[in-house]
Protein backbone atom coordinates (compact mmCIF):
# COMPACT_ATOMS: atom_id res chain seq x y z
CA UNK A 1 0.00 0.00 0.00
CA UNK A 2 1.35 3.74 -0.65
CA UNK A 3 0.53 7.08 0.93
CA UNK A 4 1.43 9.85 -0.90
CA UNK A 5 2.43 13.21 0.44
CA UNK A 6 2.37 16.31 -1.94
CA UNK A 7 4.31 19.26 -0.77
CA UNK A 8 4.10 22.79 -2.53
CA UNK A 9 2.94 26.11 -2.15
CA UNK A 10 -0.69 26.50 -3.02
CA UNK A 11 -1.15 26.55 -6.91
CA UNK A 12 1.91 24.61 -7.65
CA UNK A 13 0.29 22.24 -9.67
CA UNK A 14 -0.44 19.64 -6.66
CA UNK A 15 -3.78 18.69 -7.73
CA UNK A 16 -3.81 18.74 -11.33
CA UNK A 17 -0.42 16.45 -10.68
CA UNK A 18 -2.97 13.77 -8.37
CA UNK A 19 -5.54 14.26 -10.93
CA UNK A 20 -2.92 13.54 -14.02
CA UNK A 21 -1.21 10.43 -12.04
CA UNK A 22 -3.09 9.24 -8.98
CA UNK A 23 -7.18 9.36 -9.30
CA UNK A 24 -7.60 6.23 -10.33
CA UNK A 25 -5.46 4.51 -7.69
CA UNK A 26 -5.19 6.63 -4.56
CA UNK A 27 -8.14 8.23 -2.50
CA UNK A 28 -7.51 11.89 -2.39
CA UNK A 29 -7.73 13.23 1.38
CA UNK A 30 -7.84 16.84 1.59
CA UNK A 31 -8.96 19.53 3.61
CA UNK A 32 -10.11 22.08 0.20
CA UNK A 33 -12.57 18.85 -0.08
CA UNK A 34 -13.39 17.23 3.86
CA UNK A 35 -13.28 21.13 4.77
CA UNK A 36 -12.35 19.93 9.00
CA UNK A 37 -9.36 18.36 10.36
CA UNK A 38 -11.71 16.19 12.19
CA UNK A 39 -13.03 14.84 8.59
CA UNK A 40 -9.58 14.86 7.26
CA UNK A 41 -8.21 12.80 10.14
CA UNK A 42 -11.27 9.93 10.12
CA UNK A 43 -10.67 9.85 6.41
CA UNK A 44 -6.91 9.07 6.46
CA UNK A 45 -7.96 6.32 9.38
CA UNK A 46 -10.20 4.93 7.39
CA UNK A 47 -7.43 4.25 4.44
CA UNK A 48 -5.14 3.05 6.51
CA UNK A 49 -7.72 0.62 8.29
CA UNK A 50 -8.90 -0.62 5.00
CA UNK A 51 -5.34 -0.65 3.39
CA UNK A 52 -6.33 1.83 0.80
CA UNK A 53 -3.29 3.78 -1.13
CA UNK A 54 -4.23 7.59 -0.55
CA UNK A 55 -2.44 11.00 -1.64
CA UNK A 56 -2.89 14.00 0.95
CA UNK A 57 -3.75 16.92 -0.97
CA UNK A 58 -2.64 19.90 1.13
CA UNK A 59 0.21 22.35 1.46
CA UNK A 60 2.40 20.23 3.97
CA UNK A 61 4.84 22.91 4.22
CA UNK A 62 6.36 21.90 7.76
CA UNK A 63 7.93 18.57 9.11
CA UNK A 64 5.32 18.28 11.85
CA UNK A 65 2.58 18.49 9.34
CA UNK A 66 3.44 16.23 7.41
CA UNK A 67 4.50 13.85 10.26
CA UNK A 68 0.55 13.11 11.11
CA UNK A 69 0.55 11.38 7.80
CA UNK A 70 3.50 9.88 7.76
CA UNK A 71 3.72 8.30 10.90
CA UNK A 72 0.67 6.45 10.87
CA UNK A 73 0.96 5.04 7.70
CA UNK A 74 4.63 3.89 8.32
CA UNK A 75 3.19 2.73 11.46
CA UNK A 76 0.30 0.68 8.60
CA UNK A 77 2.83 -0.66 6.61
CA UNK A 78 2.38 2.04 3.62
CA UNK A 79 5.26 3.01 1.56
CA UNK A 80 5.22 6.73 1.82
CA UNK A 81 6.74 8.44 -1.17
CA UNK A 82 6.62 12.39 -1.10
CA UNK A 83 6.31 15.06 -3.87
CA UNK A 84 7.97 18.05 -3.86
CA UNK A 85 6.61 20.91 -6.08
CA UNK A 86 9.38 23.48 -6.02
CA UNK A 87 7.65 26.46 -7.57
CA UNK A 88 8.73 30.18 -7.26
CA UNK A 89 5.95 32.20 -5.58
CA UNK A 90 5.76 34.61 -8.81
CA UNK A 91 4.96 31.71 -10.95
CA UNK A 92 2.30 30.75 -8.13
CA UNK A 93 0.59 33.83 -8.05
CA UNK A 94 0.40 33.89 -11.95
CA UNK A 95 -1.48 30.62 -11.68
CA UNK A 96 -3.49 31.71 -8.76
CA UNK A 97 -4.69 34.68 -10.47
CA UNK A 98 -6.20 32.07 -13.19
CA UNK A 99 -8.22 30.82 -10.57
CA UNK A 100 -12.12 31.68 -9.69
CA UNK A 101 -14.11 32.00 -6.80
CA UNK A 102 -13.18 29.90 -3.95
CA UNK A 103 -9.99 28.55 -5.55
CA UNK A 104 -8.40 31.79 -5.95
CA UNK A 105 -6.07 32.36 -2.68
CA UNK A 106 -5.13 35.59 -1.12
CA UNK A 107 -1.54 36.59 -2.24
CA UNK A 108 -0.81 37.08 1.90
CA UNK A 109 -1.85 33.28 2.29
CA UNK A 110 0.26 32.06 -0.94
CA UNK A 111 3.68 33.95 0.38
CA UNK A 112 3.22 33.13 3.83
CA UNK A 113 3.21 29.48 3.24
CA UNK A 114 6.33 29.95 0.64
CA UNK A 115 8.14 32.05 3.38
CA UNK A 116 7.32 28.84 6.35
CA UNK A 117 8.07 26.25 3.54
CA UNK A 118 10.41 23.29 4.77
CA UNK A 119 11.55 21.33 2.10
CA UNK A 120 10.96 17.52 2.79
CA UNK A 121 13.81 15.38 4.32
CA UNK A 122 14.35 11.33 4.19
CA UNK A 123 14.79 11.46 7.53
CA UNK A 124 11.40 12.45 8.12
CA UNK A 125 10.48 8.83 7.24
CA UNK A 126 9.94 9.18 3.49
CA UNK A 127 10.66 5.86 1.40
CA UNK A 128 10.76 8.07 -1.83
CA UNK A 129 11.33 11.80 -2.92
CA UNK A 130 10.42 13.08 -5.53
CA UNK A 131 11.33 16.63 -7.16
CA UNK A 132 7.94 18.12 -9.29
CA UNK A 133 8.58 21.19 -11.53
CA UNK A 134 6.12 22.44 -14.65
CA UNK A 135 7.48 21.75 -17.85
CA UNK A 136 7.10 24.62 -20.32
CA UNK A 137 4.45 23.04 -21.77
CA UNK A 138 2.30 22.22 -19.00
CA UNK A 139 2.93 18.66 -18.49
CA UNK A 140 5.34 18.13 -15.20
CA UNK A 141 8.37 17.20 -14.64
CA UNK A 142 9.31 14.59 -12.17
CA UNK A 143 12.85 13.24 -11.02
CA UNK A 144 14.13 12.07 -7.82
CA UNK A 145 14.60 14.84 -5.11
CA UNK A 146 18.34 14.37 -3.11
CA UNK A 147 17.61 16.51 -0.11
CA UNK A 148 20.53 17.31 2.32
CA UNK A 149 20.03 14.62 4.63
CA UNK A 150 19.88 11.77 2.13
CA UNK A 151 22.32 8.87 2.47
CA UNK A 152 25.56 9.27 1.18
CA UNK A 153 26.39 13.04 1.50
CA UNK A 154 27.90 12.89 4.69
CA UNK A 155 25.28 14.94 6.41
CA UNK A 156 23.03 12.26 7.36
Amino acid sequence: MEAVILIGIQASGKSTFYKQRFFDTHVRISCDLVRTRSREARLLQLCLDTRQPFAIDNTNPLADERAKYIVPAREAGFRVVGYFFRTEPRAAIARNNLREGRARIPIPGLLGTYKKLQEPRASEGFHELHLVTLAPDGGFVVQPFLPADAPGDGSA
